[in-house]
């Protein structure tokens, strides 16, 4: 599962795989924490983080949806994701 962006300690990544399951999302890692995050609505669905971890972690996918989606429709095709830049 490649890593397609690390910022505040937490890493950010996404499965390639042709059948990786809808909707579209990404991995996000803190620590022992681990969350499962839905492009398209930038919400939790799965998983916990810390909430500040969290809140960052959310605004990071709303400021990035685009090309989180477009990584989507690459890993979905099995092809790598590109990296994308960290919240600053």
């Amino acid at each position: 599962m490649p890593t397609i962006s690390m910022f505040y300690g937490i890493i950010i990544k996404m499965f390639c795989a042709p059948d990786e399951h809808s909707p579209p999302h990404f991995h996000a890692y803190y620590g022992e924490h681990k969350a499962i995050i839905n492009i398209n609505t930038c919400e939790l669905t799965e998983g916990s983080l810390p909430r500040k971890q969290l809140k960052l972690v959310l605004a990071w996918a709303e400021l990035r949806q685009e090309e989180l989606l477009a990584n989507w429709t690459l890993v979905i095709n099995s092809e790598l994701p590109f990296k994308i830049e960290p919240l600053r």
